[in-house]
């Protein structure tokens, strides 16, 4: 639905901008950012309005953010990534090859001016642990460094090999995202590489959903949640936990996306046919779903789909679709239905 969406351009531009900000926000956030929703939204409006070839320290004055110079720096780290994972959507084909120089440049690109140019996009020469953010116990010991370089080579040999492509893309996506935050290939940045790698795994696998969705906003949502999901595998030696944790998420989010654009747009046929864009009530949109999946609407099926609603009113919102151009109705008698209107 969303894919067949007959949005207009601006309000896709909306949605992308939106989503890219959101992206941004909650992804550096649940590593620590401190800056706010509202501070993030005034850095992205001044880097449309003025660029982003300027220093944080710059940006932030420019937008009027007062804030720590590495949480605008990692704000506008992110971005670039997001606009980098754009440029492996649109240059590269379905199962495409993955490349380890991907997964650097995504990493040097994420903490640039932050690390050190000898670590970005650089695997680890040193160990490194996991702590709990509330305790500040060891929760995870990655594996040794001398190990990260094949182990990353390990995996992307699996994500490359036909076995690895005939699994579902949301799965593949999934294990990308634990495998990376497992293998810790990098000193810091992992969690916002690894998520990023996930996220192009969906764009190039035909499911991009227009760039309107967020997977970080529902991770920092309960980054109790999040971590839990990631720590299951080490405790179960089963990645079942995390891929339902990460499919779920993925799914709610999509149904937040979906529920924003029906109401906004019709179907593309319908689009075609009237040539223009149709406002619908909330009671309208509900029917017209249910015409979408169903050749035929009686009055019974309005009213179990409408409870609490007179007959009357239904009606009337029938009789507006009709005036829409939108439904005709077939048959007069009692067993007359209702139908969408495509030609």
């Amino acid at each position: 639905m969303i894919d067949n969406a007959p949005l207009i351009p601006a309000w896709e531009k909306t949605f992308q901008e939106d989503a890219a900000l959101r992206t941004v926000h909650y992804g550096t956030h649940i590593e620590g950012n401190d800056l706010s929703l509202g501070q993030a939204k005034l850095i992205f409006e001044n880097i449309n309005e003025n660029g982003s070839d300027k220093s944080a320290k710059v940006i932030a004055n420019q937008a009027g953010v007062a804030a720590r110079e590495r949480d605008i720096q990692e704000i506008l780290n992110y971005r670039k990534v997001l606009e980098y994972l754009e440029t492996l959507r649109v240059n590269t084909q379905k199962f495409t090859r993955y490349l380890e120089d991907e997964l650097t440049q995504i990493h040097q690109l994420t903490v640039d001016k932050i690390l050190d140019e000898s670590q970005s996009g650089v695997y680890r020469t040193s160990k490194v642990v996991v702590k709990d953010a509330a305790t500040g116990e060891v929760s995870y010991r990655p594996p040794n460094p001398v190990e990260v370089p094949f182990q990353v080579e390990h995996f992307f040999e699996w994500l490359n090999s036909f076995v690895s492509k005939d699994i579902h893309p949301v799965l593949r996506a999934g294990i990308t995202h634990y495998e990376i935050v497992r293998i810790h290939p990098f000193v810091d940045g992992n969690g916002r590489v690894a998520r990023a790698m996930a996220t192009l795994i969906l764009f190039r696998e035909n499911y991009d959903i227009k760039r309107f969705f967020s997977l970080e906003e529902h991770y920092d949502q309960s980054p109790a949640d999040y971590y839990q999901a990631l720590k299951s595998v080490t405790i179960t030696g089963d990645l079942t936990q995390w891929l339902e944790y990460f499919t779920l998420g993925l799914a709610q989010e999509l149904e937040k996306v979906k529920e924003k654009v029906r109401e906004l747009s019709l179907d593309e046929r319908m689009l075609n046919r009237l040539g223009q864009q149709i406002s619908l009530s909330e009671r309208q949109i509900k029917l017209v779903e249910f015409l979408r999946e169903h050749e035929a609407l009686y009055m019974k099926d309005a009213t179990a789909l409408l409870p609490m609603i007179s007959e009357d009113t239904i009606l009337r919102e029938l009789k507006g679709l009709m005036e829409k151009d939108l439904v005709k109705k077939i048959g007069k008698t009692k067993g007359s239905y209702y139908a969408l209107k495509l030609k």
